[in-house]
């Protein structure tokens, strides 16, 4: 099969690194090939972290810049971070929440008296269009919450993800990974968030 692409993206305690962990679970359910590289940064203190997932005909575990598919970003700012990875008119599917890291903040508190603002998501917006008009924002936490766990956010994206253009990965197949990976009693949650994520990506 052909090669397809997935950079995730966020900070540490999202459950990014579930979420590759389903990704890659469900590859093998479908007997589909599947190299998935983690970078963990900071993770535990809330740092950037990322992981390539890619699928099909391919023998490196990182994809090479401006060839990713898609990008699936847990929050606004990490989307902008690793944009160098996605190929033109790729897809970015990303939660509309916005965690401004200290670099940012930092600053901002000291010199109170220049009034500074954050950066905003439309600033941001505005960047990736640079390179795709694709992008499908959601306010996953609120989609989260709706099914029940507001730590669902991650499988929200994936059910946004799963829907679009080009998604390899069968959606009977992601559910069965949901149930093999997620802690039992958190399965009903999961399965409605990924529901809910489909119908919000259409």
């Amino acid at each position: 099969m052909n090669s397809y692409n997935i950079l995730l993206s966020g900070v540490g305690g999202q459950g990014l690194m579930l979420l590759s962990q389903i990704m890659g679970d469900a590859c093998i359910l479908k007997d589909y090939p599947i190299i998935v590289g983690a970078q963990h940064g900071l993770a535990q203190r809330s740092g950037s972290i990322s992981a390539h997932v890619r699928i099909g005909d391919t023998n490196s575990p990182l994809i090479p810049y401006g060839l990713a598919d898609m990008i699936i970003a847990m929050e606004g700012m990490e989307a902008l971070r690793y944009i160098e990875y996605l190929k033109e008119g790729g897809i970015i599917v990303m939660n509309n929440r916005i965690m401004h890291p200290p670099l940012e903040t930092a600053p901002i508190i000291k010199n109170r008296q220049e009034k500074r603002l954050y950066v905003t998501l439309e600033q941001i917006t505005q960047q990736l269009k640079k390179v795709t008009e694709n992008i499908i924002g959601l306010e996953a936490n609120k989609l989260a919450i709706e099914a029940g766990n507001p730590r669902t956010e991650n499988i929200v994206l994936l059910g946004a993800a799963s829907i679009q253009k080009d998604f390899p990965i069968d959606s009977e197949a992601i559910k069965k990974a949901i149930k093999r990976n997620v802690p039992e009693r958190t399965i009903e949650a999961n399965l409605k968030a990924y529901e809910i994520g489909q119908k919000a990506g259409k």
